[in-house]
């Protein structure tokens, strides 16, 4: 099943395995909130939350205050630690961001005797629902990587999949964005996304099909991409997720998505050993509840990774989802 929505990712997760999230910085109402609302929908079973203990039993239901773990803690640094600690010794399955500012979040995240990194490379994907694009769409990076490498854009897309595959999305469909559409040795962008586009032809990216570089209007509109003449590509019009050559293009797209295009977005950090949730302070309980969900998306994938479906070839199937996606 092709997830479109978040409405359709909801019911597609009525069996998956309660969360038991690790929050740094309990003390943020919109993050209480979003635990709050999932513990009684019984998508979380239990929660550890750092920061100030008084506040946040105070801000937590009476009935509900027995399933949280409360950690006292002495500022964002020691928020962080604390709740990264409680993922490595198994107390949780994912890390949420709460009230603690990004940069010490992350510095714990990928702190190397004891953080939660397992890729090289940790990576921001926002998806977005919205009326105007009749499927999920992903944007990245948004979040983390500044002005990424081609290499960087490799692990960014590898971090990517197994978010799109708890979609049920393979193969992923990335369009490189660039100013030009033609390739220009002076436009890095350009010429990162004519070699993640051949590399992927060579099948070097697994399960990816990856073309550019692409204006805009030709990741998501197929009538622009046909009026440009991109019309055999496998991507082009069918974009699932956006590569943004910059952290600036993308982060300003995806704030675009939220104020003009009436987007619902969840966001989650890739390249840890869990899922991890960060999200900016401008977001709402209803951002970080609809980030549960990607959570458990990712989860119930790795719980599913030693049983994968196989071709009658013998190897793993890879099943491309393109009629079940609308063109716009």
């Amino acid at each position: 099943m092709v997830i479109r929505s978040f409405t359709e990712l909801e019911s597609a997760l009525p069996e998956a395995p309660p969360l038991r999230p690790a929050v740094a910085g309990g003390v943020d109402a919109a993050t209480l909130s979003a635990l709050v609302e999932a513990m009684t929908q019984g998508r979380v079973a239990d929660a550890v939350v750092t920061g100030d203990a008084t506040a946040i039993r105070a801000m937590l239901p009476v009935g509900l205050v027995s399933r949280f773990q409360i950690l006292s803690s002495d500022g964002p640094a020691e928020a962080a630690g604390l709740a990264v600690a409680a993922v490595r010794a198994g107390d949780a399955n994912l890390l949420v961001k709460g009230g603690v500012d990004s940069a010490a979040y992350l510095r714990a995240v990928v702190a190397r005797e004891t953080g939660l990194r397992a890729s090289e490379v940790l990576s921001n994907v926002t998806l977005a629902e919205m009326p105007s694009v009749p499927r999920l769409i992903g944007a990245t990076d948004n979040g983390i990587l500044p002005l990424p490498t081609l290499a960087q854009k490799r692990a960014i897309i590898a971090n990517a999949v197994p978010l799109f595959r708890g979609l049920g999305i393979t193969p992923l469909r990335v369009a490189a964005i660039a100013a030009s559409e033609k390739i220009h040795p002076g436009q890095p962008a350009t010429t990162d996304a004519a070699a993640l586009r051949d590399e992927a032809a060579q099948g070097a990216l697994g399960a990816v099909l990856a073309d550019g570089p692409f204006g805009y209007d030709v990741a998501l509109s197929r009538a622009a991409a046909v009026k440009k003449g991109f019309h055999a590509s496998a991507v082009a019009g069918l974009a699932d997720l956006i590569l943004f050559p910059s952290i600036e293009a993308g982060n300003a797209t995806v704030k675009a998505w939220k104020l003009h295009g009436q987007a619902r977005t969840a966001s989650i950090v890739l390249g840890a050993q869990v899922p991890v949730l960060l999200n900016s302070r401008a977001d709402g309980a209803e951002q970080r509840r609809l980030g549960l969900l990607l959570a458990a998306a990712m989860l119930a994938v790795q719980g599913n990774q030693s049983t994968p479906s196989t071709n009658s070839d013998g190897g793993q199937a890879v099943h491309s989802c393109q009629d079940e996606r609308s063109i716009p």
